[in-house]
């Protein structure tokens, strides 16, 4: 326990003049929670997905009193305070040329209805690792009441290049976008493809659907070889090896396309690739490019589980605090930080105000990683 103790002085020939130092400065106002007792809570909550509900009970077996409304004001309060640092991060996300995005939805209270309504949680990622980009792994979720193109335009305002989606309709409306300006190229998901032939196969053993599968299993016995190479170097890789594969696929489709009945849930499986094929091979000519979505459908699985757990989001307000205090805590994990002691820090120098709004940058999870893995060589 941290014991603040602030004497209070008085002068025996001076009026009135009586001196004490001020309080420390606190997240919360007049509050007696730490930095760290609210990083605590939210690494747990929005890192690792244990309810506050949960968190106040694991609390009172410890003799710690405190009832789940009033953790809800400190993540309010915490989120408030990085918000900054928040919109900094994806702003930054925003400005490589490749981004990965996806959705999902979150149920949220509404109380005037008697029920709960559905808002969305949006992800967007960026990863470029595979090939030694600049782009650090990092996602960014942001709380939208509706998954329309609207909502999409919205958030993508400023971005420029290739965007990685699964087959949903809104982003293919993105290309053809005035607001966009053909700013934006889609890059669709290969496994998204796949998983339509493996359901195929599952319920009607379809000789043809287990032949794609193993096409696709082909193609990325290939990407297994070359993650880790350069751009250059992955893409003539696919150029030379590849993109015969594919070619020999979309024949295949297109042949036994003609033969099958037009109500067959195989003919659904072939028309989604086929439909899509521009953007399932994109990955061909750009070896930036990834062929599928996994490394957003992998940052958004940390909401699925928390919206497991929760079932619900209060309100909005609830909403946008878990995306900006997710965004934070699950990007300092994909650093392979420890998510708890980076908000430790960043609330500290927050609130004392040892960094200010033109340093937020320094605080960024990558940034950050960097910063103490360079103070350690200087000890070294």
């Amino acid at each position: 326990m941290l014991r603040t103790i602030r004497p209070k002085y008085a002068c025996r020939s001076c009026e009135g003049a009586i001196v004490q130092a001020p309080a420390p400065a606190r997240l919360v106002e007049g509050g007696m929670a730490t930095t760290a007792l609210i990083a605590h809570i939210a690494a747990a909550k929005y890192a690792w997905q244990s309810t506050l509900y949960r968190q106040t009970q694991i609390l009172a077996g410890q003799g710690v009193v405190v009832d789940r409304q009033t953790l809800a004001r400190w993540m309010g309060s915490a989120a408030w305070l990085v918000r900054g640092l928040y919109d900094l991060q994806l702003k930054t996300m925003h400005g490589f040329e490749r981004l990965f995005c996806d959705e999902t939805p979150m149920p949220v209270l509404d109380p005037g209805r008697g029920r709960t309504r559905i808002c969305q949680f949006w992800a967007h990622a960026t990863d470029d690792r595979a090939w030694k980009g600049p782009a650090p792994p990092a996602v960014a979720y942001v709380f939208a009441g509706g998954r329309g193109k609207k909502e999409i335009v919205a958030q993508l305002a400023g971005f420029e290049g290739v965007l990685q989606v699964d087959g949903y309709a809104a982003y293919a409306s993105l290309a053809g976008d005035a607001k966009m300006s053909g700013q934006i190229q889609l890059a669709y998901c290969l496994v998204h493809a796949r998983r339509n032939f493996v359901r195929v196969h599952k319920t009607t053993n379809s000789p043809f659907a287990a032949e794609v599968i193993e096409r696709i299993a082909a193609v990325y016995a290939i990407e297994e070889r070359i993650r880790g190479l350069d751009a250059g170097e992955r893409r003539a890789t696919r150029q030379a090896e590849t993109k015969p594969l594919m070619e020999a696929l979309r024949i295949r489709l297109i042949a036994v396309k003609d033969g099958i009945s037009r109500r067959s849930t195989l003919i659904k499986a072939i028309d989604y690739m086929l439909e899509r094929w521009q953007g399932l091979t994109a990955f061909l000519d750009d070896g930036r490019l990834e062929p599928d979505t996994n490394t957003v459908e992998r940052s958004i699985r940390p909401i699925a589980i928390g919206k497991k757990n929760s079932l619900f989001s209060g309100d909005e307000g609830g909403g946008e605090t878990w995306a900006i205090l997710a965004s934070l805590l699950n990007t300092a994990k994909l650093n392979g930080l420890d998510p708890e002691a980076y908000l430790i820090d960043v609330l500290d120098r927050m609130v004392s105000g040892a960094t200010k709004t033109n340093q937020l940058h320094e605080l960024l999870a990558w940034s950050w990683k960097a910063a103490r893995e360079a103070e350690k060589r200087a000890v070294a």
